[in-house]
């Protein structure tokens, strides 16, 4: 049923088709030329319209018919030709002459409305003719209808008038350079033309004018710029230059709001606001037209203007002209390389600023040890040290040049590179013979013990502990710095000089996060020992309640602490009163029951004395003494002797001669002067005489006794870490060289200095000499034929 009825119909439009008058070619094309002229007519105005509906079906038809009649009535070929010609003649006949006899922007004008209205009848031809593209077209793999439409305006019109028609454009955009209001919807549309010419291809815009355009931006910007950096500074170039850059973009891609009736903002289908772009150049000029801006404004005078005397760069980083500073920055990130210049800039006059801050610390710290001599103990304590000066200086220039880095070049890697390598340049110098670890570490001891003079809020201490934290990146003894820290926490927690338990944990961890967790170990083991011995302390009291019968003749508190976390102390056999042995005795048995595996180290230079003492004639007064043990022991032995030689004081207590005479020093020649010494003088010698100073008198009835610190201890911490450095050196060649079994000396070297610059930076001949020690112990070889190789020995 369905076959018989598909084959009816086709029979039935068959027969239709065969009773269908035949059109004639010429008659046809009258008809079809007729409708043409009406079009024509409606274009140059003479009429208002081109046809009428009932028209434009009726040359519809007659178009389809002669396409689909029987050879030899199908005139498709004849119709293509004729579509064809009936563009070249309206074009020859009435466009050309009409764009010939106008110049300029009135030329432009012409010239656009023509465009328009060609469109337009292409737009409606090629409808008309459609079928011919259905099949014709297709069939004979020609071009489309609407390409030959546009086809026939390129040759007569575009190839002839686009010399013009670039001069005109040139012209007004030149204009508009200087300062001139011109129709850029006029520009626009002409620009158009160069781009819908090309039937989707950008060659025409791009040879015939935007090759003419970056050549012409070249020549006017090389001109300005010539004149610019002769009369404006630095700053002044730079707002000229950067408002060029915006006015060329804004040539491209600007997008301006566009209103509706009445200033309301029209708005599309979906409620948005409309957008348009006023811009005239087409979008894909933008990148090599800012290119050439750029090149001649900035490119060509960089050096020039960095280097400007009173304006340059160094001029805006010592006048802190910020805002000037981000404009350069943002310029410069414009042009390949150019932030290098920039970058290496920032670098030296940071690095200048920190030299000249290192100088002049010095001078001031010699300065003030020739004023010390002038002035009272009172005015140098509350003198503040050029060294802690110097690292608040430190902080903040470090603050003001991190936040250049952030606010003025963006956060840059490039510009943080610059700043890590100016400090990292001067922090390795001395300030007041002393490093800047060392200095660093002082800082924050300052801030972490008690009665320091820095008194400020926790967030402020955090704070600062960040601003340390980074610095400390900078340093390349790392190692130093950590050894001089461990030394002071040590004495804080021992002598109870911390300020607060959580600032400490707060500064460790984040050492611990900037060093890694090898850097803090020893230290946070020393918080955790602290307190595992203050409950042994407070277990041994209980002990002592339960067993009154034990209790010692003195009030006893030791800490027990484990060596491997904390410092090296010097240990002496003193011998102690009677009162604190039997204290000892008691403490060990104690101890004993606890664990019998473990041998105490009693370290008497660092223990801590009461002492109560009646003083004064003819009128006595009670003192409370603190002291060290060691300066205790030495003053219970005039309990029973009236006066003690030098020698004496030395069999008794079984002390070396320096810790004898430091010790009857604080006792005897310092601001208490507890005994007196025969002959008297600032020094003790040994052959010395002492006595008790019965008369002794002061105002305070509690009083601290400092023992003075043993000298040459910095020089202490330096041989510790230098010690420490050979077996961090040897340990990093082994593990290299037994990942690697063969490696060359100049590679071993390398990955060496690699391994160990988070610690510190290794000395060559250091790493030179480990590696023949190495050798030697039969850890490494060297290659038989290639004295450069090295072989690890399993």
């Amino acid at each position: 049923i369905v076959r018989s009825t598909t084959t009816t119909t086709t029979t039935r439009a068959r027969s239709r088709n065969m009773d269908r008058e035949i059109i004639e070619l010429q008659p046809g094309w009258e008809k079809c030329r007729m409708y043409i002229n009406k079009l024509i007519a409606f274009l140059e105005k003479e009429t208002e319209s081109a046809f009428t509906s009932e028209e434009y079906m009726s040359f519809y038809t007659i178009v389809y018919n002669m396409c689909t009649q029987k050879n030899p009535y199908d005139f498709s070929q004849e119709l293509y030709q004729r579509y064809r010609d009936s563009f070249t003649g309206y074009i020859s006949e009435r466009v050309a002459p009409a764009l010939q006899e106008k110049n300029g922007e009135a030329m432009l004008h012409e010239l656009t409305m023509r465009w328009e209205n060609h469109k337009l009848m292409v737009r409606l031809l090629s409808r008309i003719f459609k079928y011919l593209d259905r099949y014709y077209v297709s069939r004979y793999n020609l071009d489309y209808l609407n390409d030959v439409g546009l086809m026939c305006f390129r040759d007569i019109v575009y190839e002839y008038m686009k010399p013009t028609m670039k001069n005109a454009v040139l012209s007004m955009v030149l204009k508009e350079r200087e300062g001139e209001q011109i129709d850029r919807q006029l520009v626009k549309t002409v620009l158009e033309i160069f781009v819908e010419i090309g039937l989707g291809n950008m060659k025409n815009y791009e040879e015939d004018f935007e090759k003419y355009i970056l050549e012409e931006t070249s020549l006017h910007y090389r001109t300005k710029a010539s004149e610019w950096i002769e009369d404006d500074s630095c700053p002044a170039y730079m707002i000229k230059a950067e408002k060029c850059l915006e006015l060329e973009k804004d040539r491209v891609n600007q997008q301006q709001q566009v209103e509706g009736a009445g200033g309301a903002s029209a708005k599309d289908a979906d409620g948005a606001s409309k957008q348009v772009n006023s811009g005239y150049f087409h979008h894909t000029t933008e990148s090599r037209l800012l290119d050439c801006v750029e090149d001649e404004l900035l490119a060509k005078y960089e050096m020039q203007l960095l280097e400007k005397e009173n304006s340059g760069c160094v001029a805006l980083l010592r006048e802190d002209k910020k805002e000037d500073l981000a404009r350069m920055y943002r310029l410069f990130s414009r042009i390949p390389k150019g932030k290098e210049p920039v970058a290496k800039m920032l670098s030296k006059h940071i690095e200048s600023e920190g030299m000249a801050m290192v100088k002049e610390c010095n001078e001031r710290a010699e300065q003030a040890k020739a004023e010390a001599l002038t002035k009272s103990k009172k005015e140098r304590r509350n003198q503040e040290s050029q060294e802690t000066v110097f690292v608040k200086r430190l902080i903040k220039l470090h603050d003001k040049y991190l936040l250049y880095v952030q606010e003025c070049f963006d956060n840059d890697a490039l510009f943080h590179k610059a700043l890590k390598e100016a400090f990292e340049n001067f922090c390795h110098k001395q300030v007041a013979n002393c490093a800047c670890s060392e200095l660093l570490a002082s800082f924050c001891d300052n801030l972490l013990k008690k009665g320091s003079g820095e008194k400020l809020s926790g967030d402020a201490i955090e704070e600062t502990f960040e601003k340390i934290c980074k610095l400390l990146a900078y340093i390349s003894d790392k190692d130093m710095y950590a050894e001089f820290y461990r030394k002071k926490l040590s004495k804080r927690l021992l002598f109870d000089r911390s300020a607060n338990e959580d600032h400490e944990r707060s500064m460790l961890a984040r050492l611990k996060q900037q060093c890694g967790p090898q850097f803090t170990s020893k230290m946070e083991g020393m918080l955790t020992d602290l307190q595992v011995a203050k409950d042994n302390q407070g277990r041994f009291e209980q002990h002592l309640e339960k067993n009154p019968e034990k209790k010692p003749p003195l009030d006893l508190s030791v800490l027990v602490l484990t060596q491997g976390f904390w410092p090296s102390y010097p240990v002496n056999t003193m011998i102690i009163p009677d009162e604190m042995e039997k204290g000892i005795e008691i403490f060990k048995e104690f101890y004993d029951l606890k664990t019998k595996h473990r041998k105490l180290t009693w370290v008497f230079t660092l223990g801590v004395c009461h002492l109560s003492g009646r003083f004064g004639s003819p009128r006595e007064k009670k003192y409370n003494f603190q002291m060290n043990t060691m300066q205790a022991a030495v003053m219970m032995l005039f309990n029973s002797e009236e006066k003690l030689s030098f020698g004496e004081v030395r069999d008794r207590l079984k002390l070396d001669d320096a810790d004898v005479i430091r010790l009857l020093h604080s006792l005897s020649c310092a601001k208490y002067k507890l005994l007196l010494k025969n002959p008297p003088g600032k020094t003790v010698s040994k052959t010395d005489i002492f006595e008790l100073n019965t008369k002794f008198q002061d105002k305070m009835a509690r009083i601290r006794i400092p023992l003075p610190p043993v000298e040459q201890e910095k020089k202490k911490v330096a041989e510790i870490v230098h010690a420490d450095r050979r077996y961090q050196i040897d340990a990093a060649i082994v593990r290299i060289m037994k990942a690697r079994k063969v490696l060359k000396h100049s590679e071993l070297m390398t990955e060496t200095v690699t391994q160990l610059s988070s610690s510190f930076k290794p000395d060559v001949k250091t790493i030179k000499k480990r590696i023949m020690d190495l050798i030697e112990r039969d850890f490494l070889e060297r290659d038989k034929n290639d004295p450069q190789l090295f072989r690890y020995l399993a």
